[in-house]
């Protein structure tokens, strides 16, 4: 703000007092008898599949709806980017609305959660109904507002299901890093980009331990908002959704996806059929990140082998691995991913 607006704000505070934000009231939860009364208008049961960004949402969306009975889409963001779900009834005038006494729909209760819970529901269902499937779930990664997720979740679906993957966070760290390269992210420092340019022109020093592709600044970000990602959901989903939340590793999923996907599928209370195994392991061919990425940036997309388990190994420097221990060394024990701090 530049003096004059500075100076006119000032005036304009001692002519008519300060400005006033109103906000409106919470948004009340569900009430478990407007749960029943709205599955009788959308009946299908839902799902959500939650995990930090880069740790194979999207590869177990695409296994989830092979299945005849269920479909699943991404990206809704209905809780996890802002601006979340209730964004639509998020105002005074709207509250005002949904909840004033003249408005005989209402029953003297806020609107606002059957209003939104609504929407979602159709958003989901319609998708569904056109995939003729019966159960359907949207997919969307959760690496910002943590635990929050869960709880906007459950206030306006305490009837879902939910699943949460996990992938290693150190390799989370460098697929998240070489997408920012890749898409050559606005969010790249100066610094990120020497490292980028040195990377390209030569790639051994980052492969023997004498380079890190990263800053300490992006390893400790980064792994901090991991660590509490993975705490928090699965914190929060054990408490809110005690008979109704499963959990898996990326690194699992890799290395038994039948039988994986049988336990899913088995969660949501559908059968998995023989010959889905066969769509599984086609369904698992195929990269589209890996190709989207040597589509953009061939120059460095063959450095990083994609979706394997492990890369961390090749590409942690010492230094890297003493801050991740600092920083989400204990996730990693929590998760069996490391027994000690000896790694």
């Amino acid at each position: 703000m530049n003096l004059f607006q500075r100076l006119k704000s000032a005036a304009r505070i001692l002519l008519q007092g300060e400005t006033i934000v109103q906000k409106r009231a919470q948004i009340p939860p569900l009430t478990a008898e407007e749960v029943e009364e709205i599955r009788q208008f959308f009946p299908r049961p839902k799902f959500f599949i939650l995990g930090h960004a880069r740790s194979g949402t999207t590869i177990l969306m695409r296994l989830t709806r092979l299945h005849p009975e269920v479909h699943c889409n991404y990206q809704a963001h209905f809780f996890t980017r802002p601006p979340l779900l209730k964004a639509l009834v998020n105002s005074v005038e709207i509250e005002e609305w949904l909840t004033r006494k003249s408005n005989r729909w209402n029953a003297g209760r806020d609107l606002s959660p059957l209003v939104l819970r609504a929407a979602a529901d159709f958003i989901m269902e319609r998708d569904a109904a056109r995939a003729g499937k019966r159960i359907v779930g949207d997919k969307s990664p959760s690496s910002t507002i943590h635990g929050q997720v869960v709880r906007e979740m459950h206030a306006l679906y305490p009837d879902a299901k939910l699943i949460y993957i996990v992938r290693d966070g150190r390799d989370v760290l460098i697929s998240e890093r070489f997408r920012n390269f890749v898409e050559d992210s606005k969010f790249l420092t100066p610094e990120d980009r020497r490292i980028l340019e040195d990377l390209k022109r030569d790639q051994t020093p980052f492969t023997d331990g004498r380079r890190s592709i990263f800053t300490e600044t992006f390893l400790r970000q980064i792994g901090q908002r991991w660590a509490d990602d993975v705490n928090e959901i699965d914190d929060e989903a054990r408490r809110l959704y005690p008979n109704a939340y499963h959990a898996l590793r990326y690194e699992d999923l890799l290395a038994a996806p039948f039988q994986e996907m049988s336990r899913l599928w088995n969660f949501l209370g559908v059968a998995a059929e023989p010959s889905l195994e066969t769509e599984i392991q086609k369904e698992m061919g195929q990269n589209l990140d890996e190709e989207w990425q040597a589509r953009r940036a061939g120059d460095i997309a063959g450095f990083l082998p994609k979706g394997k388990a492990g890369n961390w190994r090749n590409l942690f420097t010492l230094r890297d691995r003493q801050v991740f221990k600092e920083t989400a060394g204990e996730v990693l024990r929590r998760w069996g991913y490391e027994t000690s701090y000896d790694w």
